[in-house]
């Protein structure tokens, strides 16, 4: 079995990667909220349980599943010589740029001892009157006089439960994205280090984007179709310059069976910020989508161009006819389109928001869903899906769903 083997959206998931929301939500607060991408503020002990509930439907259907907070601990255990070189890139990459503070969180994430709690530490955030008081009052600075106690000289990371953007498996390889907001690349650094150090993945996996881009990508907007087509969205937080270099590492890898990517131009909106927020795959022949999308949705087909042996050729042309008929050349066949809580209006508006076209598909026909997006729900069993239902009420204040908080690292063939 291949470390990363992803071809499709719907075949029997196997293998997936997911991080337990911590500590990081408990820092979260009014004044940050628009910063650090969240609308409001998750209760933990509520959202860890719907989380909990999420994994356990994962493993009852023979998932396995695995952390991202586990898997950069064994990197540390494993790898003692680059403990050091990890929490100064985190510095760095965590914006502490005096000198001073950035010896005091050196000095403090370096006696954390235990490795599980110094990579959760990162991820929760540092308060100033965590770091060495002593130390912090002898040579007063102007930092230090207008700074308070309680204010965050590393900013916690909310985001990280959607483990979906950090990284797409594409393929046998991955792209190790740069991410739309500097708050969230700093996310990526530890699937940068899972993918270099970890045995279960060091040296076994492609990387068709790096996350030392120039242009942003996020996992959200990758969906592969089948081994030979890869649909992108070009999104809020994807551009379209990524999508470009993306398709000439690929094809550029002669292993990659994948010979044709398709740009879906949406648009660029907190609600629709990624294609999966409005389009998703829930069976052979069938994927639900928001109507919002119809009127001005532009599809691009991206193939390598006429010389083989040119990094730069690609061949890039604007399809013409419906999405159906689009889908249905690619895949060949009959294409069902399911619109999120049946497309009425108000519901399908009030449930895209909701997550509603964010569907996990474990199996053909197999969705891991909210269960507050009631419409859409109905609607999809009326399609003959079997709809696995989630606890949501907390989780869903990060604006994403099942399929956002999900990275699949394995599917069957």
């Amino acid at each position: 079995m291949s470390a990363i083997d992803v071809t499709s959206e719907i075949k029997p998931l196997k293998e997936v990667l997911l991080h337990r929301p911590g500590k990081e939500l408990l820092n979260l607060t009014p004044d940050t909220l628009e910063r650090l991408l969240f609308d409001d503020i998750p209760y933990l002990e509520v959202a860890q349980k719907e989380h909990d509930e999420f994994a356990n439907i994962l493993k009852e259907n023979g998932v396995k599943v695995f952390y991202l907070e586990d898997l950069m601990t064994e990197v540390l255990d494993q790898r003692p010589d680059i403990k050091e070189r990890f929490i100064k890139q985190f510095i760095i990459e965590a914006g502490v740029d005096t000198p001073k503070y950035k010896y005091l969180v050196l000095e403090y994430l370096n006696s954390i001892e235990n490795n599980k709690d110094l990579v959760l530490k990162t991820m929760e955030g540092i308060r100033i009157s965590e770091l060495d008081y002593e130390k912090r009052r002898l040579d007063k600075s102007l930092v230090d006089l207008v700074s308070e106690d309680s204010d965050f000289i590393t900013d916690p990371m909310p985001n990280l439960y959607f483990t979906r953007d950090n990284f797409a498996s594409v393929g046998e390889g991955i792209t190790l994205n740069k991410m739309y907001s500097v708050t969230r690349n700093r996310e990526t650094i530890y699937a940068e280090y899972i993918f270099n150090y970890h045995p279960k993945f060091k040296g076994q996996v492609p990387k068709y984007y790096d996350r030392y881009e120039e242009c942003h990508i996020e996992g959200g907007d990758v969906l592969n179709l089948n081994d030979h087509v890869l649909a992108i969205g070009i999104s809020q937080r994807t551009e379209a310059g990524a999508i470009d270099q993306l398709a000439k590492n690929i094809f550029k890898d002669k292993e990659s069976k994948i010979d044709t990517i398709l740009a879906f131009d949406i648009p660029v909106s907190r609600a629709f910020m990624h294609l999966d927020t409005v389009f998703t795959q829930v069976d052979y022949d069938k994927f639900t989508y928001h109507p919002g999308i119809m009127e001005t949705l532009k599809v691009y087909e991206i193939k390598e161009g006429n010389d083989p042996d040119s990094d730069e050729d690609l061949n890039v042309k604007e399809m013409t006819g419906s999405l159906e008929e689009i889908l249905e050349k690619y895949l060949g066949l009959d294409i069902t389109l399911i619109p999120c809580a049946g497309g009425d209006e108000v519901a399908s508006q009030r449930e895209q928001w909701n997550d509603g076209s964010n569907t996990l598909a474990i199996a053909p026909g197999v969705v891991v869903v909210y269960n507050r997006n009631t419409e859409t729900n109905r609607v999809l069993r009326e399609y003959g899906l079997k709809v696995i239902e989630m606890s949501s009420a907390e989780l869903s204040r990060g604006r994403g769903g099942p399929r956002c908080m999900s990275m699949p690292l394995v599917r069957e063939k």
